[in-house]
């Protein structure tokens, strides 16, 4: 658990978190706690590295069929 939150940290992770932090502020800001339940979301993405999944997301490359 220790290594899965402390390694492979990359740009996603990175911008989840502040995507998080972000709806964290504001929810605290402008009282609208419905931002910090995406904030919750956002923050477990960021944490846990949870997404699409392995290749959940890519698009698939074109084959040309000469």
């Amino acid at each position: 658990m220790k290594r899965l939150l402390t390694t492979n940290w990359h740009f996603m992770r990175y911008f989840r978190l502040a995507i998080a932090l972000f709806l964290f502020y504001t929810a605290y800001e402008r009282s609208e706690w419905f931002f910090a339940a995406f904030g919750v979301f956002f923050m477990l993405q960021a944490i846990f590295n949870m997404g699409c999944g392995p290749q959940g997301c890519n698009v698939p490359t074109k084959k040309n069929d000469v």
